[in-house]
């Protein structure tokens, strides 16, 4: 049996495929791990010491290492020869987890959160509506048929989607549709813009983690690539057991290794992909309700294009 744990060295992460004067979607990639040992000692190695935060130290090395691989060129082969094939997939087999939630707070701190030239309100940040996307063609295809293998058939009766931190695009397959599907996000032209919704609400989650929904509303919740800016993985996630209906599916984490760095809690840039499975797979469990989360890598092209992976988990039927 694996013991959850996170090889939190003090290392820098490696920012790649990033613009260093615009700094809007970076790619940050830390080295995955090939064991899990205890989490707790890891963990140690992180506290203050009256050394700077951990968020700053690694604020900077983000800074250093865009401008370095800007000049570097190519840097596919650091995401390539990083990764350790079904690494992520085995995570979260068998995990033995410690009797209590192992994170500090210190851990759901980010760069922002700090003074620093690239500090931004939340609001402020997500202000102006972003037409892109986050993940490449073929990380987007390889997610759009998860979804085809794992939703409800389309038009089936009485079956709600929640679409969380979404935005103008969901990903979903074409032609999808549901009788509702709801999109949270933070930016109301783009939720206006996606066309799988058929209702949708602005609300911040690190602010307010409480859902307006009723309990046992939805079938499905999806996320994508946007658990990693959740200050407050645990009272989302309570909300997200309460909201789902029994034996309702939860895709929270289809995560990969871009996202903005300065928004990314400190634990989720400190730490490679297999870590990710493990942190976020302690959210469903930590926050009870869940069957044991599982893991599933479905990158496309390992070391070609971008990673993608999946963190899942049921509510269960008596919850």
């Amino acid at each position: 049996m694996a013991i959850l744990g996170l090889q939190l060295q003090q290392r820098f992460p490696v920012l790649t495929a990033v613009c260093y004067s615009r700094l809007i979607s970076a790619t940050i990639h830390a080295p995955a791990v090939a064991s899990v040992s205890s989490l707790s000692c890891k963990l140690k190695k992180w506290n203050n010491g009256g050394r700077l935060p951990r968020r700053l130290v690694v604020g900077l090395g983000a800074s250093f290492w865009a401008q370095y691989m800007n000049m570097a060129g190519n840097s596919k082969s650091f995401i390539a020869s990083a990764r350790l094939k079904g690494a992520v997939e085995q995570a979260l087999q068998n995990a033995e987890w410690p009797e209590q939630f192992p994170f500090k707070d210190e851990d759901f701190q980010r760069f922002d959160d700090f003074n620093s030239p690239f500090r931004t309100s939340d609001s402020m940040f997500y202000e102006v509506p972003r037409f892109v996307t986050h993940i490449d063609d073929a990380a987007i295809a390889a997610l759009t048929k998860y979804y085809s293998e794992v939703f409800p058939p389309s038009n089936t009766p009485g079956v709600s989607i929640l679409d969380m931190c979404s935005s103008w695009v969901s990903h979903f397959p074409k032609g999808y549709k549901q009788e509702r599907v709801v999109g949270m996000g933070m930016n109301e032209e783009e939720l206006k813009r996606n066309p799988v919704l058929t209702e949708y609400v602005v609300q911040d989650l690190n602010l307010k983690p409480k859902l307006p929904f009723e309990d046992n509303s939805f079938d499905v919740i999806t996320n994508v690539v946007s658990v990693d800016y959740l200050t407050k993985p645990l009272d989302v996630f309570k909300e997200m057991c309460r909201i789902l209906k029994p034996g309702g599916l939860a895709i929270m984490s289809s995560f990969s290794n871009r996202c903005f760095w300065t928004k990314a809690i400190s634990i989720w840039t400190s730490t490679g992909d297999t870590d990710h499975a493990l942190i976020v797979g302690s959210y469903f469990h930590y926050a009870g309700g869940f069957e044991p989360p599982q893991a599933v890598d479905i990158s496309p092209n390992p070391g070609r294009s971008d990673p993608m992976y999946i963190v899942y988990s049921r509510k269960l039927s008596t919850a």
